[in-house]
């Protein structure tokens, strides 16, 4: 299973992105095989829509969960849509590396 996570920079020691359509990175970890890959998000200096525009392009790439510290208001119809599940965690000194632990135990 493929988890995104809004980053604010691109390794596992940035602290988690409270906003997500705007984000610097996501963090892309496959929970089953334990890859990671991290992304510049294409659309976090787009002026309307990035979050919309976000879920698309990461549904393109299969994923089943995302993970930031807010979302926008239209983004929940369309991940509800897409069976994308959403996290919200609001804690914004938590470190990728400590989600990505957190996952592992689950």
């Amino acid at each position: 299973m493929k988890i995104a996570i809004a980053s604010q920079g691109n390794t596992l020691n940035h602290n988690i992105d409270l906003q997500f359509g705007h984000c610097a990175f996501f963090v892309i970890y496959d929970k089953d095989s334990g890859g990671m890959e991290i992304s510049v998000n294409p659309f976090r200096d787009s002026p309307k829509k990035a979050g919309l525009q976000a879920v698309k392009w990461l549904a393109s790439q299969n994923i089943k969960t995302l993970i930031a510290g807010d979302f926008g208001p239209k983004v929940q119809p369309l991940l509800d849509q897409l069976s994308i599940q959403l996290i919200v965690l609001k804690k914004p000194d938590t470190r990728i590396q400590d989600i990505i632990n957190l996952l592992n135990q689950q």
